[in-house]
């Protein structure tokens, strides 16, 4: 069992302010970085990092106790290749992750903010696609689902009249890779899915 924790975050104000020295943060930093954006109980994280060994993993949540959890069960399954950082995920992207470092984010099931006075809380918007593209390595992809009909439609407008980004086939994840959000909805709701491509 891995012994050490596998969180990691800013400890100097300069790191604060970014770019935060993330590839140090693994043992193999040559390795391409992946990042679970709201990361939730790590069930995707969990199962997709034990299958790609060779990939390093960020998952970033800014719930503690979820952190806290998926650090636990990524130590007990020796899963070395996972980093967990606890803060906002918007933070994160737009002034933490260093430029060109990320080679996939996976946005799975982000707070819908269902009522029209709360759509300016809603993740993407196009500050943060512009921290998409920074922080992402050229030819790097976005994979998202929601089950919020009116967000799906405004994600798949806003990256349409993006031409930073192109439309590449959707992600699907398997059975045991499913986030609760997605266990849950399944059967219930149509999930909308979409992935771009940093051109």
């Amino acid at each position: 069992m891995i012994t050490e924790s596998l969180r990691v975050g800013p400890g100097t104000p300069e790191e604060w302010l970014g770019p935060f020295p993330l590839a140090s943060c693994f043992g193999h930093p040559e390795r391409p970085l992946e990042v679970d954006l709201g990361c939730g109980k790590g069930r995707f994280l969990l199962a997709h990092a034990a299958k790609h060994p060779t990939v390093n993993f960020l998952g970033i949540d800014r719930m503690l106790r979820r952190i806290r959890k998926i650090d636990n069960r990524a130590r007990r399954l020796e899963l070395g290749n996972i980093r967990l950082m606890r803060m906002e995920a918007y933070y994160a992207v737009a002034h933490l992750l260093p430029a060109a470092s990320v080679w996939t984010y996976y946005v799975f099931f982000p707070d819908p903010w269902p009522k029209a006075r709360h759509e300016g809380n809603r993740l993407f918007n196009p500050a943060f696609l512009d921290a998409l593209c920074r922080t992402l390595v050229p030819g790097g992809v976005v994979h998202a689902a929601t089950d919020h009909e009116a967000y799906f439609e405004q994600l798949s407008d806003m990256f349409a009249g993006d031409a930073r980004f192109t439309s590449i086939p959707p992600f699907i994840p398997s059975e045991d890779e499913q986030t609760d959000f997605e266990r849950y909805y399944i059967t219930t709701k149509p999930i909308g899915r979409l992935s771009v491509q940093r051109t």
